[in-house]
């Protein structure tokens, strides 16, 4: 609960502020991003109820997506950073579907197979036809 700030510096083309902690009593260090949290940012799901935008389900499903995969952490924050930007500008609402579009279009230039993972969800593929002309597509 009581850390000391060894080291900030800015990061991320300055979208935010890395800080080195330590705990006094431990001496253990570690790392902290502080981000500019798009709090006024509302996502409309697909049968029209809204939620606050989170970063971190977004995040997490992208993880998924890249399990095993030769991708770094730094390449999924500069993804999520530009992509956020992007939602961002629209000042106050963004659907699903844009914001899963957008990651699939990002994720497809990342990783082939993330890709295909992260559609497989997004789309939510009734059956092996539907998936098979989705990698159809990949190899044209």
């Amino acid at each position: 609960m009581d850390t000391a700030v060894v080291d900030s510096r800015i990061a991320e083309e300055g979208r935010a502020i890395r800080r080195r902690r330590e705990c006094p009593k431990c001496t253990h260090r570690f790392t902290t991003f502080e981000r500019q949290e798009l709090s006024n940012l509302i996502v409309v799901k697909r049968d029209g109820t809204r939620e606050p935008y989170s970063r971190g389900k977004i995040e997490r499903g992208i993880w998924i997506a890249c399990t095993k995969r030769p991708i770094k952490e730094e390449q999924i924050n500069d993804l999520l950073n530009k992509l956020e930007e992007k939602w961002g500008a629209n000042k106050g609402e963004v659907s699903s579907a844009t914001i899963g579009n957008d990651v699939m279009r990002a994720l497809h230039k990342l990783d082939k197979v993330a890709y295909i993972r992260f559609a497989s969800v997004h789309r939510e593929f009734k059956d092996v036809e539907e998936f098979k002309e989705e990698l159809g597509k990949l190899f044209k």
